[in-house]
């Protein structure tokens, strides 16, 4: 391995834990959890296991819905998702456990928790992306399901998102008869990830533009 794609593959592993820590922190301040959470804690008030053991089952799903949509097709170095998948929601469950003993009562400390888990979580997963190595299974599949639509990805993404949602809406009626996990800070996170994401991005273009022309002044003085 290179010592290129070994830092690759450590930012990877960077932005699943700021991914698990972020989640973790959205669902702490108990004003509803992210959407690609909203299953698995739902679940997780079911049966007697954590969100994060509820996650990794959840992804390995995801991965078994892409291998049987793409069948042969499907890219074998992809089956690494499953790693990353168990990698996040071992994450997701240590992120739980560090701010176990962090308790917010007023709500508009409960926000600021949620913008700040928002943030964290946004760059969790932008150091994915910039990492370019295996995709999360939660992307993998929307990828996937874009690709077989012939659709645009960010919108898939919001038709997915609003999918587990749902289904984790409506898995809580069914189990409690009232709705559990869904409220507000769903609603914020969904849209305001990806806000964090493309500020995120922005800025990171501005400071790469202006060293740029930086650096280039210095090579002409020094030629």
């Amino acid at each position: 391995m290179t010592t290129q794609l070994l830092k690759r593959y450590l930012i990877l592993i960077a932005g699943l834990f700021l991914m698990g820590l972020g989640t973790a922190l959205v669902t702490k301040v108990n004003i509803g959890t992210s959407p690609i959470a909203s299953v698995p804690y739902v679940l997780s008030l079911i049966f007697p296991v954590s969100m994060g053991v509820m996650t990794i089952l959840i992804c390995c799903l995801f991965v078994v819905i892409q291998v049987l949509l793409l069948g042969k097709h499907f890219p074998k170095i992809q089956y690494l998702q499953l790693l990353v998948g168990v990698l996040f929601g071992i994450f997701l469950d240590l992120g739980a456990w560090i701010i176990d003993s962090v308790h917010i009562e007023q709500y508009f400390i409960k926000i600021l928790g949620l913008l700040a888990g928002c943030l964290i979580l946004a760059v969790g997963i932008y150091l994915q992306i910039v990492a370019n190595t295996i995709l999360n299974p939660g992307e993998g599949i929307v990828k996937v399901i874009a690709e077989k639509l012939g659709g645009d990805f960010g919108n898939i993404k919001i038709m997915f998102d609003w999918t587990l949602v749902s289904i984790g809406v409506a898995i809580s009626l069914i189990a409690f008869h009232s709705i559990e996990g869904v409220r507000e800070g769903t609603i914020i996170s969904a849209f305001l990830v990806g806000y964090f994401i493309k500020l995120l991005r922005r800025i990171v273009f501005r400071v790469r533009s202006r060293k740029e022309p930086q650096t280039a002044t210095a090579t002409t003085h020094s030629s």
